[in-house]
Order: structure tokens, then sequence, then C-alpha cells
């Protein structure tokens, strides 16, 4: 079993500047894939950056291209999101996930509120 544990969220100014971790605890950690989601209220939760075991490769929806970076650094079992330039659209809850195999989330955290103002 893997325990995902996220923080970093809050409230930010548009324009503004919020990182998120997510550290894991349990299973090997670098034996996985990480993504980060974000679901809007009464909306599916969808895919926002995602990275996978060797950071190799990553992946990003076409709202956080050029503005969001995520990162990972298996020695601290945690994989981050760094958000520039953040709009009052990026305001959801963010949630990490890992899988064994990308696309094939099996770990969830708790999620975290992020909220940028206008």
């Amino acid at each position: 079993q893997v325990q995902l544990v996220e923080s970093g969220g809050g409230l930010v100014q548009a324009g503004g500047s919020l990182s998120l971790s997510c550290t894991a605890s349990g299973q090997a950690f670098s034996r996985l894939c990480m993504g980060w989601f974000r679901q809007y209220p009464g909306k599916e939760r969808e895919l926002v950056a995602a990275i996978t075991r060797d950071s190799t490769s990553e992946y990003y929806t076409d709202s956080v291209k050029g503005r969001f970076t995520i990162s990972r650094d298996d020695a601290k079992n945690t994989v981050y999101l760094q958000m520039n330039s953040l709009k009052p659209d990026d305001t959801a809850v963010y949630t990490c996930a890992g899988g064994k195999l990308p696309d094939h989330y099996t770990y969830w955290g708790q999620g975290t509120q992020v909220t940028v103002s206008s």
C-alpha cells in the first residue's frame, strides 16, 4: 500500500505562484508514475500534469503548459507541482496520484485546495 499526503495549497492572487508537494510512504516511490489532478466543483477530475518513473517524460494539459512544472525527488519520496502565473481558473482541489503504469493510478492523496483570487 502507498499513502500519499499533499501539502502546499492555499490562497494566492492572480499572477502569483504556489508549490504543491506530495509525499509517499509505503511501497517504493521510485517505481510509481505520478500525476497531479484537479477537480472543479461539480466537474470530473482532470489530469493536470504527470511524470514517469524515471522522469524521462512529462505531460501537461494544454491550459497549464508553460506555467506549471512537475518534478520528483525519489530520495525524498516526493513529487512536486510548481504553479506559476496562476489564474482564477486554476482554482480547484488538487490531488496527487500514483500508479505502476501511466494513466493507471491506484493510489490517491486526500487533496489540497488551491484558490486564486482575481
